[in-house]
C-alpha cells in the first residue's frame, strides 16, 4: 500500500521537484497540498493532479508524512503542526533560522516521537558519493583544505524579504554546501568568519557572502555563496568543490553532465542536463522512513548545524570578527 505523503506549503520552488519524486515513486502517492495562499496552493495542486486543502489540519489527518517547503520562518510552526499530528516530516532548507526556532522544532519533534529528515539533496550526488569514497580510499591523503562554491540568481519575493526568509544570500545557498562539508569531513565546524556584500542588487539584503568555516579536525573550508549569477544566466546555479590533500587534489562540478542548448529566442543559450534525479533519492530515503520509522540519513542535527554555519556567518559579519559555533 502506498504511503499518503502530503506538502506543507508550496512557497519554495524546490516544492516542484518533490512532487515529481513523489508522484514517479511506486511506493508513494501525493496525497494532497496545503498553502495559506489558496492561488499558489491551487494552481500546483492542478500541475500535479492532487488534492488542495484550505485547513492544514484537514491535511494532516489524511496523510503519514508530510514535505515542508514554505517560507524559510515558518519551518518550525509548520514542523509543529505535523509533528503534533504524528507524522513524519522532510523539511526543506535551512531547517530554521535562529537557535529559538530550532528548540521549537526539536522539542515538538521529540515529544511526538516523529521523524525529521532534513532535505539536502546534494548528498545524494554520485559525484559527491564518487569524491567521498576516494577520499575514504586515501586516494589524496589527509585533506588539509576544502573550496567551495554556490553560486545562483536571486529568486526574489520572498527570498528578498528577510521577515520571511531570515537572510539573503548567505542564509540561502551556505547551507547546502556546508552540510557535505560535514558530511565529507565527519567532523563538527568550530568557527566562521564572513563578509558579506549587496553590490549586485544594492539593496538592504546581503546577495554575496563569503564564509571561513574552521572544523574541529583543523581543516579549513571556504563557502563561497550568492546570488550573483544573471536572470540570462545559461544555468541556475553551481556547487564546486576543490578538495586539497597532502598528495594530491580532487575537483567537484556537481552538475558539470549537461549538454550546451542554443535557440532563436530570449533565451539563446542554456543547459540541458542529463544528470542524476537527486530529488528522486531525497524523496526514496523519506518514503522509507515513512514506512519504517527508522532514523533518517540526514537528520534534524544535520539540518541544524549546516543552518548554524549561516547563523555564525551573520554575527561574524556583524562585528567583522571570528564567531564561534
Amino acid at each position: 500500500m502506498a504511503v499518503r505523503i502530503g506538502v506543507l506549503s508550496v512557497a519554495h520552488m524546490h516544492s516542484h521537484g518533490y512532487a515529481h519524486g513523489l508522484n514517479a515513486h511506486p511506493e508513494a502517492e501525493l496525497a494532497g497540498v496545503w498553502d495559506d495562499d489558496n492561488e499558489r496552493g491551487k494552481k500546483f495542486a492542478d500541475r500535479y493532479e492532487t488534492d488542495f486543502f484550505d485547513d492544514h489540519e484537514a491535511l494532516l489527518a489524511q496523510v503519514d508524512g508530510v514535505v515542508i517547503t514554505g517560507e524559510n520562518k515558518r519551518h518550525a510552526e509548520t514542523a509543529e503542526w505535523a509533528a503534533n499530528a504524528g507524522k513524519h516530516i522532510l523539511c526543506e532548507k535551512p531547517l530554521v533560522t535562529t537557535e529559538q526556532e530550532g528548540e521549537r522544532m526539536s522539542e515538538a519533534v521529540e515529544k511526538a516521537g516523529v521523524r525529521l529528515m532534513a532535505a539536502f539533496p546534494c548528498r545524494y550526488s554520485p559525484a559527491f558519493q564518487r569524491l567521498k569514497e576516494r577520499v575514504k580510499d586515501g586516494e589524496i591523503g589527509r585533506i588539509l583544505a576544502v573550496c567551495a562554491t554556490n553560486h545562483g540568481m536571486c529568486p526574489f519575493g520572498w527570498f528578498v524579504e528577510t521577515e520571511k526568509s531570515g537572510g539573503g544570500a548567505m542564509m540561502d545557498h551556505t547551507v547546502h554546501v556546508a552540510d557535505l562539508l560535514r558530511d565529507l569531513l565527519q567532523s563538527e565546524p568550530v568557527e566562521v568568519y564572513a563578509q558579506t556584500g549587496n553590490k549586485v542588487y544594492n539593496e538592504e539584503w546581503e546577495d554575496t557572502a563569503f564564509l571561513h568555516v574552521r572544523f574541529e579536525n583543523g581543516v579549513f573550508t571556504t563557502i563561497d555563496s550568492s546570488w550573483s549569477r544573471p536572470q540570462s544566466y545559461k544555468t541556475w546555479g553551481d556547487v564546486r568543490m576543490n578538495v586539497v590533500g597532502e598528495k594530491g587534489v580532487i575537483e567537484l562540478d556537481m552538475f558539470a553532465q549537461a549538454f550546451d542548448r542554443y535557440a532563436n529566442g530570449p533565451a539563446r543559450h542554456s543547459i540541458a542536463s542529463y544528470g542524476s534525479d537527486l530529488d528522486a533519492g531525497l524523496i526514496a530515503d523519506f518514503v522509507r522512513v515513512v514506512q519504517t520509522g527508522e532514523e533518517p540519513p540526514i537528520t534534524f542535527h544535520d539540518g541544524l548545524q549546516a543552518a548554524r554555519i549561516a547563523m555564525a556567518g551573520y554575527r561574524s559579519a556583524g562585528t567583522n570578527e571570528p564567531a564561534p559555533l
